[in-house]
């Protein structure tokens, strides 16, 4: 049997256990973990709003002036449960309506009770553009919402570093931030001004948490067994993919005879 013929037959196998390893991959790295994974002392807590001696501020991000009129300092630890990206490709808000490229990203947090009573493992949850929304099977669930321990942060950043910190959590993952609950605005947008939030008890139109970011970590990844397979996966299956293609017209074709 010719080399070509052999190189075929391994890409496709290779393919095969790619997307393999990709499909369970989708399947495990989002789970959000039991309970005891995490640092209850941490998430026991809500979050730290004390008066802040900030002044307003401007900065620029992308070419666009954004105005900041700080309201308070905060610190958060909490688990993604869900978030969005400004630059989505199903966003049409954010940089195409608002030119709004300061915001780069929602994340939905839970901690204290939703984590105790479980009610995060029992619910789902679901970011659009600027909001976290949650959903719960039946009234016996929704009865261990905690709704001041769940919320949504609309992230602030104009430097590069924290992006690409922020932009590492995932879905399951303990993470803990700090900055400023911030109001904001691009002055050349008319209505282009945004508030935040300033207690954890409000609900509807304007409850989000609008936060100037000056520290993000991520402190207990979690599924990162899951996550690195799923990586490696989508690597094996293009390059296992490209090969088989390319063995296509390499290898001999075969006929059969009568």
């Amino acid at each position: 049997m010719k080399l070509t013929v052999l190189l075929q037959a391994f890409f496709k196998w290779l393919l095969l256990l790619g997307l393999l390893g990709m499909a369970l991959g989708l399947i495990y790295k989002d789970r959000l973990p039991e309970p005891d994974f995490f640092d209850r002392d941490l998430l026991s807590d809500d979050p730290l709003q004390q008066p802040t001696d900030r002044k307003p501020f401007s900065t620029e991000v992308s070419g666009h002036a954004y105005e900041i009129i700080p309201r308070y300092d905060y610190e958060l630890n909490g688990v993604v449960v869900s978030y969005h990206n400004a630059d989505a490709l199903d966003d049409i808000w954010h940089h195409q309506r608002w030119k709004d490229f300061l915001n780069l990203r929602d994340i939905c947090v839970v901690w204290g009770d939703n984590l105790s009573s479980r009610f995060y493992l029992d619910a789902e949850f679901e970011n659009d553009s600027w909001t976290c929304w949650a959903f719960w099977p039946d009234r016996e669930t929704g009865s261990r919402l905690n709704a001041a321990q769940l919320s949504n942060n609309h992230l602030l950043s104009d430097d590069p570093r924290l992006d690409e910190r922020i932009m590492t959590a995932e879905i399951g993952d303990q993470i803990r931030f700090k900055g400023i609950l911030a109001d904001y605005r691009n002055p050349a947008l008319s209505g282009g001004y945004r508030r935040t939030s300033t207690k954890r008890t409000d609900t509807g139109n304007g409850a989000c948490e609008t936060v100037y970011v000056t520290g993000f970590e991520v402190t207990r990844k979690a599924n990162a067994g899951w996550r690195r397979l799923y990586r490696a996966s989508k690597v094996v299956s293009l390059l296992s993919g490209l090969g088989f293609l390319i063995m296509l017209f390499v290898a001999p074709v075969t006929k059969g005879l009568r």
